[in-house]
């Protein structure tokens, strides 16, 4: 059984010193290698090594990802806001204080008991009395991952 000269590749990055592995940057990016940790490069390093011997990804799927970086606002690295609100028709529920509030989503706004809303920080107002982060307190924003 002979070897595969690719794996044999991957497996020397975790023996190889970091000068080599710069070197081996530069002739597979044809740029200088970043000033990052070891993992890092071998990691990274690995992967060029299995694209150039296996293919890329798909021009449909780089397609699909390109469309979806679209959908994010890279200066603040989250949702751009109007992915934020849920589709129109959308029917939020809430129950506060043993009643339960009902809130549909519009294609302009948000209706809640038969008035039109702009925001639903605006109806959660209306419902408590006091300010609300709407999406919170119709738990559509996850607080452990700060959206």
């Amino acid at each position: 059984m002979t070897e595969d000269p690719l794996l044999a590749r991957l497996a020397a990055l975790k023996t190889a010193p970091i000068p080599d592995l710069k070197v081996l940057w530069r002739d597979l990016f044809e740029a200088e290698a970043p000033p990052y940790n070891r993992t890092f490069l071998e990691s990274r390093l690995a992967y060029r090594l299995q694209e150039l011997a296996y293919g890329g990804l798909a021009v449909t799927t780089v397609a699909r990802l390109e469309n979806m970086a679209e959908d994010f606002d890279t200066t603040k690295g989250r949702r751009k806001k109007e992915l934020d609100r849920p589709i129109a028709g959308t029917r939020l529920v809430r129950e506060w204080k043993g009643v339960e509030h009902c809130v549909t989503v519009r294609e302009d706004g948000f209706e809640y008991q038969g008035r039109p809303y702009q925001s639903l920080s605006a109806v959660a107002r209306a419902i408590t009395g006091t300010r609300w982060n709407g999406l919170a307190f119709f738990g559509l924003k996850n607080w452990r991952k700060g959206a």
